[in-house]
This record gives C-alpha cells, structure tokens and sequence, in this order.
C-alpha cells in the first residue's frame, strides 16, 4: 500500500475505535457509475439477455477480486513471515458478502423472481439490498427487533423493505424461510436450495489468492459465524487441487467470539458435528455481533473443511480483535471490522504454542480502506 501509517504509532487501548458494528463500503459512489447498465438491468421492459448482459458487467466490474497485501510490519511484530492480507472491504460494501448477495440476486433475475429475502444483522443485508436493487428487485429483510445499526439506514436508502421479528437472528431466518417458501420468493438466506451458489462464488475467494501466490498457502484463516465463507474458500481450493493448480490444500483455520459459535466450540470439544449452543449464554457485543450464533447454519460444512485440511479452530476475545484491529490500521493502514480478525488471532495463538514454520499465510478481512 501507498498510504501506510508509521510503524512507530502507539496502539493506544483507550482510543475510540469506529467500525464496531458493521462494515462500511462505497455504495453511493459504487452505485452512481452504473447508471446505464442499472437501467438496463432493472427495466423489465428489456429483453432478459440483455438485463443479464448489464448486471453481469456490474458484478465483473466490482465484486470480487480482492486485494491481496503481504502485511510484512505485522510479520515483525508477531515473528511469523509471509502473512498476507485479504482484503474483502474493497467489495461495493465492504464484506465478502457482496460475493453472494449479487450471484444470488442475477439468480433470481435469470429465473424470473421479482422479490428477494433473507434474514440479517447488517452487513449481509446492505448488500443483498444494493444487490437486488441494480437488479430491479423486490428486497425484503427480517431483521431481530432488538438490532440497532446505521447499516438498517443503508438498507432503507437502498430500496429494501426492513421486517422486524422477535427473538434472536436464527428466529429470523426462519421467519423469511418461510416467507420465500408461502410468497415463492428468492430464499438467499445460508443453509438453503441456494448454498452451492452461495459456496461456489465464496470459492473464487481461493481462485484469487491463487491468482496472486501461484499455489496455495499453508494456512487460510477467516472468522465465522454461519461457516459459510470458510466452507466456500475450502470447496474452491479443493476443485483447484483437483485440477493440478495447486500443490496441497490449505489447513483451514476458523476464528470465532470466546465460547459463542457452535462451530468453534465443536472442534474444541472434539464432536462430530456443531451443537446449538444455549441461546441465554449468547451475549452480543458491538464487537461479536457479527460472529455469535448458537446455531451456526452452515457449521458442520466449515468444521469439515477445518478437520479435513488438518486445520484448526480458537475463541476470540473482544479484547483481543480490538487490539489487532488496531495494530492492522497503524502498522499497515487498514482499517478492518474488529470481528474479522478472528481467524489472524487464530492463526497468531498458534505460532506461539507451536512456533509456525516460515510458509504463507493467508488472512481474510473486511471492513474499510483507511
């Protein structure tokens, strides 16, 4: 990067630190250099192929093909080389969830949906609602009635029509099933008809480290809280190998909020397969927020993929993704969403128990361009 901070700046604990309960991205400016081809893509009276034609533009124009950073300060500072950085915050929203919302969305439009639903917490919400937007869609959004974040106001400016529900994220899931299912509307929500779209697309994630190192590292690391992304990354890697791209798989290293994601707590207690955690022992933070489940949708695909890459998985503290978000903005310029450092921590605990060999390591994140 061009813009790095001084490696001399003190990371200060007390400072006020921003982006703790969402992600943040350029939608406005994203939104406004697509005029022709969202006008395109959103008018019905246009003849299907050529919709398809104009948001397929968008999204090879925007979506994916993330940054790759060798983040060599933090390499001194943790004494591990070769750590590099993926960097899903210069997605039009700021996550990697952009990845799927918008596969999903040129989904419906190519098999003639005209509304879109999905349960949320933020930030996969904002991208399905810029998503189905470009697409000329109907986006309906069941929110916890208990969630509170500028992020709903993204959702709102962007067209989506916001339900709130009771209960927790996974009584809302349920609520917009059911929904897609009574309505017939697109179900874009994790664990459905649609996972393969959802894995495939979070799989270029590896085509593109790929891209960029040539074989695949030792270890990728990522935060979950469905699984999703981190079964995705593994899926994509698995198909790369078996076409001779690559040398070996990468062990796939899973980060998650201390003791509050079923799929962490499962390869920590050796079981087969994620079990609900009790929902009255969740307890959600404006750090955690975007990891904590007691039921981790896609939680046995992505404790699969950790087992089988002879991967790992560790508790994070809020604390501690405070810290390293921190040390991530004043050592290399970069400012992440607190809870994606998750799998960095992971990664980072584990060299200090064992002394990690000098290899590459690949570290997913989101949040926002300093």
């Amino acid at each position: 990067m061009n813009d790095k901070k001084s490696n001399s700046a003190v990371i200060d604990s007390e400072k006020p630190f921003e982006l703790i309960d969402g992600a943040v991205g350029e939608v406005n400016e994203f939104t406004k250099g697509y005029e022709q081809q969202r006008k395109i893509a959103m008018d019905p009276s246009y003849p299907l192929d050529e919709r398809l034609e104009a948001y397929e533009d968008i999204i090879d124009s925007e979506v994916g093909d993330t940054n790759l950073w060798r983040a060599r300060n933090i390499e001194r500072e943790v004494g591990l080389r070769q750590i590099y950085l993926k960097f899903e915050g210069s997605n039009p929203t700021g996550t990697q969830k952009d990845r799927i919302a918008f596969a999903q969305a040129m989904d419906a439009l190519r098999r003639g949906f005209d509304t879109i639903t999905i349960a949320t917490c933020g930030n996969y919400g904002v991208a399905m609602a810029v998503a189905a937007q470009l697409a000329g869609l109907r986006c309906l959004i069941f929110l916890p009635e208990t969630y509170h974040s500028k992020r709903v106001n993204e959702m709102t400016d962007l067209g989506a029509e916001i339900r709130r529900t009771p209960g927790d994220y996974e009584a809302a899931v349920e609520v917009s099933i059911e929904h897609a299912r009574n309505k017939e509307y697109y179900d874009a929500n994790p664990g459905g008809d649609n996972i393969i779209l959802q894995l495939r697309n979070y799989g270029k994630i590896a085509y593109e480290i790929y891209d960029e190192l040539r074989d695949a590292p030792l270890v990728v690391a990522a935060p979950v809280s469905n699984g999703t992304t981190l079964a995705g990354i593994h899926k994509g890697f698995i198909s790369l190998y078996r076409r001779g791209k690559i040398s070996r798989i990468p062990h796939m290293v899973a980060g998650s909020s201390f003791r509050k994601n079923p799929i962490v707590m499962a390869y920590l207690s050796n079981s087969e397969t994620c079990t609900d955690l009790k929902p009255e022992s969740i307890k959600e933070t404006k750090v955690n927020e975007p990891l904590i489940n007691w039921h981790s949708i896609d939680g046995d695909l992505a404790l699969n993929a950790v087992r089988e890459s002879r991967g790992w998985a560790s508790n994070a503290s809020d604390r501690n993704m405070l810290k390293y978000a921190r040390l991530i903005r004043e050592k290399e310029g970069i400012n992440t969403l607190p809870a994606s450092t998750a799998g960095l921590i992971a990664l980072i605990e584990q060299h200090r128990k064992e002394g990690l060999p000098n290899d590459r390591y690949v570290i997913v994140l989101t949040g926002k361009l300093s």
